[in-house]
This record gives C-alpha cells, sequence and structure tokens, in this order.
C-alpha cells in the first residue's frame, strides 16, 4: 500500500484555508474537502445569508418610511436576479480558490474526498487513498442538525445549505426553527414578500439570547410574520401538490397532530451539529465533548485528557459558537503555535460577539441578565436598557423597537454582558466589546472619549451612564 507523506493536511477549506501561510511554501501540504471549496461561511453561511438579508432590508425600510411622512412602495423583488447576483460572486470565489490550491500551487494538493482517521497522524480517504502529515488540523466544519420526522426527503423540504438557491420565491414558505437561521430568513424571505409561518419548539424566539432580547424580537417578530410557538414539527407529508407541516404540542405527546400547516417550501432551520461523527475519531483516541472536539488552551487536540503533538482543531467542529470570526481568531492561533512550537500562545480571547442579522438586527456579547445575576447575586449586578428613541437620532428615525441593555458589575464598573436589537446593532456594539476586552470601565467609556452627536451611538453612551456604577476620573 502507497502511503502519502505531507508536512501538513488540513481537513477543510473554510478557515482550514487560511492555515496554509508563506511558512509552508517549501513544504508539502495536503487541505481536503468533499463539500465545495471554502466552506460554510463563504458558500451557504454568513455571506448569501447577508447578502439576501440587505435587500431584504430596503424593502422594510420602504415600508418604515410611511410613519416619516415618505410614501415609498416596492412594486417587486426580483428573486432570480437577487440569487444570481450572489452566487455569481460567490461560486466564482470559489472555484478561484480551488484552482489556486489544485492547479497554481505546486507545493499543495487538494483532495475533495471524504477523509477519516485510521491511525496516529494517518488519514484514508473515501477511496482508499492513505496520507500520513505531521501535523494534521481538523478543520472539517458543521451540517445542519435535521429532526428525526417523516417527509424530510420531499421535494421543496430545504435546510440553509439549500434554500437560497430555489428557482423562484416561494409564495408562502414554512420555516421551522427559532434561533438565529430560522430567524434571519423568516425576516429575509418575509421581506422580499414570502408569507412567512415560523414555528418555534419553545415559547419564545431567540431563546438562547437574554430574556429582554428574546421577548421583544419576538413581539416584532409576531407583528412582521406569522409565528406558531410551543410547537414541534411532526411530519412532513405532500397535500394537493403542496406540503403540509403538521404539528405537536411542545411537551406534550409527539404522536398528537394538533396543528398544521400548508405551504410551498419548507425550511428547516433546526440548528447545526459538529461534524466529529465522520472523522473516526476513535481510531486516534481524540476526546469529544458534547459532540466537539476537546482541546487544550493552545488548540491541540486532546486523548485522554492529553494533548496529541502535531494534531489541532478549529472552528465550528471543536467550539459551540459556531462563528466565523471565532474560526478566523482560532486560525491564527494554531497557524503560530505550529509555526512557533517554542514559543506558542495560548488562546485568551473569552468574550465572544454575535450578531443575527434578522430585522430588526440583534447583537450581543458577555453575559445575560440571569447569567450574570446567577454568576454574581442580584445586589452585584446593575442593569440598563436605553430605547433607541430616546435619543437625537431615534427621534429623527421614529424608532419604536430598538434598545440597548447593558450589565455591569456595580462595585467595579465593569462591563458584564452587552444586548441590542435594532437598526445597526451590530456595528453599535462593538465599543461595548472593546471595553469588555480591554477592562474599560463603564464609566470610562462613557466620559473618557467623545460621542458624536447626533449620531446613533449616543444610545450606547446613555446606556452607560444609566448604570449604577463609580465615576471615573473623567468629566
Amino acid at each position: 500500500m502507497s502511503i502519502e507523506q505531507y508536512d501538513l493536511a488540513i481537513i477543510g477549506s473554510g478557515s482550514g484555508n487560511s492555515i496554509i501561510t508563506p511558512y509552508w511554501d517549501n513544504k508539502k501540504v495536503a487541505i481536503i474537502d468533499s463539500g465545495t471549496f471554502g466552506g460554510t461561511c463563504l458558500n451557504v453561511g454568513c455571506i448569501p445569508t447577508k447578502m439576501f438579508a440587505y435587500p431584504a432590508q430596503l424593502t422594510a425600510m420602504a415600508r418604515d418610511a410611511e410613519r416619516l411622512g415618505i410614501d415609498l412602495s416596492v412594486d417587486a423583488t426580483n428573486w432570480p436576479d437577487i440569487r444570481d447576483r450572489i452566487f455569481n460572486r460567490i461560486d466564482a470565489i470559489s472555484e478561484a480558490g480551488k484552482h489556486y490550491r489544485d492547479v497554481q500551487l505546486d507545493h499543495t494538493t487538494l483532495i475533495t474526498e471524504e477523509v477519516h482517521f485510521s491511525g496516529p497522524k494517518q488519514l484514508t480517504t473515501s477511496s482508499g487513498r492513505v496520507l500520513e502529515a505531521d501535523q494534521i488540523v481538523v478543520a472539517a466544519g458543521s451540517r445542519p442538525s435535521l429532526p428525526d420526522v417523516p417527509g424530510l426527503n420531499l421535494p421543496g423540504v430545504h435546510t440553509s445549505d439549500t434554500v437560497m438557491r430555489l428557482k423562484a420565491l416561494p409564495k408562502r414558505i414554512i420555516i421551522v426553527g427559532g434561533k438565529y437561521i430560522g430567524s434571519e430568513f423568516a425576516a429575509v424571505f418575509s421581506g422580499l414578500g414570502s408569507e412567512v409561518i415560523h414555528i418555534n419548539r419553545s415559547g419564545q424566539l431567540l431563546s438562547n439570547h437574554d430574556n429582554t432580547i428574546s421577548d421583544e424580537f419576538t413581539r416584532v417578530a409576531k407583528e412582521a410574520w406569522q409565528v406558531a410557538l410551543n410547537r414541534t414539527l411532526h411530519s412532513i407529508e405532500r397535500h394537493d401538490g403542496r406540503l403540509r407541516v403538521n404539528l405537536s404540542a411542545t411537551g406534550h405527546d409527539h404522536h398528537e397532530v394538533v396543528d398544521y400547516f400548508i405551504g410551498d417550501v419548507v425550511l428547516l432551520a433546526t440548528g447545526r451539529k459538529p461534524n466529529t461523527d465522520r472523522l473516526n475519531l476513535n481510531a486516534v483516541g481524540i476526546d469529544v465533548e458534547n459532540g466537539f472536539i476537546a482541546r487544550d488552551e493552545y488548540l491541540r487536540v486532546l486523548a485522554d485528557g492529553k494533548p496529541l503533538a502535531g494534531i489541532w482543531a478549529m472552528g465550528d467542529i471543536a467550539n459551540p459558537q459556531m462563528l466565523k470570526h471565532v474560526a478566523n481568531h482560532e486560525q491564527r492561533i494554531v497557524s503560530h503555535n505550529m509555526e512557533n512550537p517554542d514559543r506558542m500562545k495560548p488562546d485568551t480571547l473569552t468574550t465572544i460577539p454575535a450578531g443575527v442579522f434578522t430585522r430588526p438586527q440583534i447583537a450581543s456579547a458577555g453575559l445575560t441578565e440571569d447569567e450574570a445575576r446567577r454568576q454574581y447575586g442580584d445586589e452585584a449586578i446593575t442593569m440598563k436598557v436605553q430605547s433607541y428613541g430616546d435619543t437625537a437620532y431615534g427621534w429623527a428615525m421614529e424608532d419604536i423597537d430598538g434598545f440597548v441593555k447593558i450589565v455591569a458589575e456595580r462595585a467595579t464598573g465593569n462591563i458584564l454582558g452587552a444586548h441590542i436589537m435594532g437598526q445597526e446593532a451590530t456595528n453599535l456594539i462593538q465599543p461595548l466589546l472593546t471595553a469588555m476586552s480591554f477592562g474599560i470601565t463603564a464609566h470610562e467609556l462613557a466620559r473618557g472619549q467623545y460621542w458624536i452627536h447626533p449620531a446613533m451611538a449616543e444610545v450606547v453612551e446613555n446606556a452607560l451612564l444609566g448604570l449604577d456604577v463609580p465615576n471615573s476620573e473623567h468629566l
């Protein structure tokens, strides 16, 4: 049996592709991916979804203009033009990246097959090729997690991997799942003109967020599209040429159908799971925790609690946050540590921000209010909710839904959590994240710099000033 020898083997072409720095120019590298080159974010995740979210937001702005005395109308949305604008660009980037690694670079070999561990530092592909490498980086990502119910394979039933390439905008779409993927797509399809029915197991959308965010977003969503809460997917079936989605009551007898909806397309947005089950990790004894590869602080893979030399893991397959900016950061850590084994750096970033590009936008970082109270105690916590509409720019917008919520430690003024719902929430949260990352207290952040007046960012300033925290030396 012939064994191919490499200095580096990377499983996954998303953020793992960036592992191939100039350090590897004179070495032999294999990059292995059986899917579309470029990974989740480029092809089916962050980038195309936001390219759909922006035009959907424009249509919503036209409707919002009425309360400002402006009569705007959206005559039509052209789904094929929107779709093709997005994927003509994305597909070209994916293909160019694939060609670069496969054809243009002499020191990289692209292997477009499934692969699994077959021994220490050894991988075997689905066709039987055997590879050995001094260093192996597992960056194999995640995939949609589907419920075990009848009807998943019916035509018209989609996941986030396929729904964006529909031939036509559905007249009625049924979306199952109330976290960020389902909520983003509900905003996209309703904004572009589909009738949306949004189904969720629990009584709140975005239930993993701070309660104020979850409560307020659920209220706003109910005003924008149809929402069915406390309902669990029972089955999907064909009905007069369309799809019938049968539902049971969450927490009750799952076999009893209590509701149903009929639509043209069904989107299953019921979460994602890491691809750990496809890699035969037992062959190397790699530890798995809650489905994710376990690592030490240097992002080395663990086996029986101890690091395996030369095997690393990064991104969705090892981090429950499943965020592209997290994977990118971890890539930089792994790259540094492989290239500098005598001066490795630990991953020390702790406060991870996240955005939901629904309508309105959601952004969060740090602890929720409930988490902060559990960790620090009720009396140790101070909290402020500041409405967009209480600031000058909020008046200009006639904003009625947006707000900033900040949670801080009363005695120190340290910001523990930040949660924003409203226009440009994902931008407004950045100064709060900066403060949390670099130890700037709430009052220092509010009074140690100028805030442009009358910009929307003043809502963050005012929220900071509403906290019961010690004053800094700044006036």
